[in-house]
């Protein structure tokens, strides 16, 4: 409001004009209110002020509202004032009540509006812009090439028939004017049926005044039978408008919920491969560890001659391992029965959704076809009408026999009139069912080109969970080849074992040998003594000092036997905990399957969302899976065969030392001792 004032005040200046005390109160007001409009009304502005308020307004950003009704513009203060509005962008209302306003002022207005773009009402009422035709042709030529004017006032203007007439060419190119008011001019017949006759062609005009311009009744009811048409139809394309924002909207919602799963499904696959990254470096930690349980083996399987107890401590635990695996992989299978279920649960709720959906789209659907069944009954209604006023023409036609020509010109245009007007609510019905098929068809193909573009994501997710399998593949081929590493280091040992147990054999068959040979000797130096009984007596007590010996050496052995035993034991709580430890390991890499088979799983559910053509591929996956646990079944029950073959061999082992204790020669010497 200032910068107005201020420049109101500075271009009086320039111009060496006095400031008009009665616009700068006005001014002061419009400040104190903070309006946008500016109230010059009932003010006698002399053509100076006129001037500078043109090039005010020329440049004003501020107004939006001008009044300047009844002020009683001269011709030049007129010209002036409505030359500086051209260049305006901001005034959108205009009032020139009460101006008398001619030709020069008609002309102008017509380069207003047909240069301005931003006024959207406009007063007009009581001036004389009727009375110079040409003048008035030049407004008519401004309003036919306007596009932002909706509200038009033109009452008491002395518009003749002739003005009519341009203004109904006017209104035949103009698609923006919705209000117009011509009540109280001079319009009579001929006008009337040119402004029928270009509203037929017009539908942007909703609301037409024509009180008090000597227009027949029938006349008045189709210019308001057509405006009422152009409503409905204004009301019928806003309906549409906003029901197809109504369904932008809802694509564009789907749209970012589609978006939104498919972010989710990303994150899950980088959470997957991470998880994959962190189950092969934990693979391999936990191969490291094995390899060192095989490395301290070794040195476990070097004492297995003299540890038998230890090994059949280790069967049983060998046993009860194969129990608490099998309960393990009873859980496993019962949680992966669970996960089905929720699985199948799930699905079924989305299934659910999507025919929730699917039925919100035949409710609108149906809601469409209930609007075009009213608008046929609105057509059926708007023809019987047609049919009843047809009816009323045939009595008048019958009580008006004596009427002239022109009635009877009259009646027959008024047919055709009504004929014109069935074909085109005909036609207008016909182009919003085509436009309403069109929005459809349009609806549908976005729809086809989501999903399209949906299908090529999952294929290339497809694409990626195939490199995963192609790793876990790799990884499972690496962790093979270092059980077959192990399995061959394991067979080295035994086969040093059996060398070892083998050179042991060797060294007690020599002692046996050794002894017999003593024994002999033995005898036989007997056998030459026994001549004398003091020679015998020396060697019984020769003999009987050598069983003490043998005896302390028997006892010596028991301890040493004792204190092998305890080694033994020590040793079976050490193999214990280091199998309690590898049980540890087993069901933490249990869990750590558990884990990623629920990842698995939850990707599987959201594939499925996707796309239910995958179905096929997730259950190659879960056979996948199934013949994986049978080659750990296999491999377990490998393991538990070598186990048997080693106990196996080891009761061998136990029957032959105890045969050999059992046929050593110490038996004879022991028993007379006794």
């Amino acid at each position: 409001m200032d910068s107005f004032r201020r420049t109101y005040l500075r271009l009086c200046k320039e111009g060496a004009v006095e400031p008009q005390e009665s616009v700068l109160a006005q001014l002061q007001e419009t400040r104190s209110t903070q309006s946008s409009r500016l109230d010059l009304s009932g003010q006698s502005l002399s053509a100076d002020t006129c001037t500078v308020l043109a090039r005010a307004l020329q440049k004003d950003t501020v107004f939006t509202e001008l009044s300047l009704s009844d002020c009683m513009l001269s011709e030049e203060a007129a010209k002036t004032l409505l030359s500086g509005l051209l260049a305006n962008t901001t005034v959108k209302s205009l009032d020139l009540k009460g101006n008398n306003l001619r030709s020069s002022g008609a002309e102008v207005l017509g380069k207003l509006l047909a240069s301005n773009t931003t006024l959207r009402r406009l007063v007009l009422e009581w001036n004389a812009l009727g009375v110079w035709e040409e003048a008035f042709s030049l407004f008519c030529g401004g309003l036919a090439s306007n596009s932002a004017l909706t509200q038009l006032d033109l009452r008491n203007n002395q518009i003749s028939h002739h003005g009519a007439s341009e203004l109904a060419l006017a209104l035949r190119s103009n698609n923006s004017l919705e209000e117009l008011d011509l009540r109280w001019n001079n319009v009579g017949l001929l006008g009337g049926r040119s402004l029928l006759e270009a509203l037929q062609k017009n539908r942007s005009i909703v609301q037409l005044e024509m009180g008090g311009n000597n227009i027949p009744s029938d006349t008045l009811k189709a210019l308001e039978q057509i405006t009422g048409h152009n409503s409905d139809r204004q009301s019928t394309i806003r309906e549409t408008s906003s029901r197809t924002q109504v369904l932008s909207k809802e694509i564009q919602t789907l749209k970012e919920e589609k978006g939104r799963q498919f972010i989710s499904l990303m994150e899950t696959i980088d959470r997957q491969r991470e998880e994959m990254g962190r189950s092969s470096r934990s693979a391999s930690v936990q191969i490291g560890q094995l390899q060192e349980a095989l490395n301290e083996r070794k040195s476990a399987v070097n004492s297995l001659t003299a540890k038998l107890q230890m090994t059949e401590a280790a069967l049983a635990l060998a046993e009860q391992k194969n129990q608490s695996l099998g309960e393990v992989l009873g859980r496993v299978r019962a949680e992966k029965e669970e996960q089905r279920e929720q699985q199948s649960r799930r699905r079924k709720k989305e299934e659910e959704d999507n025919a929730l959906k699917e039925g919100k789209l035949i409710r609108e659907i149906q809601n469409l076809t209930e609007n075009n069944g009213q608008l046929r009954n609105k057509v059926e209604e708007m023809e019987r009408r047609c049919k009843s006023q047809q009816q009323q023409i045939f009595e008048l036609k019958q009580e008006l026999t004596n009427n002239t020509a022109e009635l009877k010109m009259r009646l027959a245009q008024a047919e055709d009139r009504l004929e014109a007007e069935k074909r085109r609510s005909k036609q207008a019905l016909e182009d919003m069912d085509g436009l309403r098929q069109k929005e459809v068809d349009h609806v549908n193909r976005h729809l086809e080109e989501t999903e399209r573009s949906l299908q090529e994501r999952i294929f290339k997710l497809e694409g990626q969970r195939i490199q995963l399998e192609a790793e876990l593949s790799k990884t499972k081929a690496a962790c093979v080849t270092e059980r077959a590493h192990a399995e061959e280091e394991l067979g080295r040992m035994r086969a040093q074992v059996r060398l070892e147990e083998q050179e042991n054999v060797s060294s007690l068959e020599e002692k046996l040998r050794l002894l017999r040979s003593s024994l002999q000797e033995v005898q036989l130096h007997c056998s030459q003594q026994k001549q004398t009984i003091s020679e015998l007596q020396a060697k019984n007590s020769q003999q009987s000092i050598q069983m003490d010996g043998l005896r302390r050496r028997i006892e010596e052995l028991q301890q040493e036997l004792s204190g092998k035993d305890q080694e033994k034991v020590a040793e079976v709580s050490r193999v214990k905990v280091e199998l309690q430890e590898q049980i540890a390991l087993l069901h933490a890499e249990t869990t750590a399957q558990g884990g990623l088979k629920a990842k698995l799983s939850a990707l599987e559910r959201e594939i499925k969302v996707l796309s239910s053509n995958h179905r096929e591929v997730l259950l190659d996956k879960e056979s996948e899976m199934s013949s994986m646990l049978e080659k750990l079944r296999l491999k377990e029950a490998e393991i538990q065969r070598m186990r048997e073959d080693e106990a196996h061999r080891a009761s061998y082992l136990q029957s032959a030392i105890l045969n050999y204790v059992q046929g050593s020669p110490l038996g004879p010497y022991s028993s007379p001792k006794k």
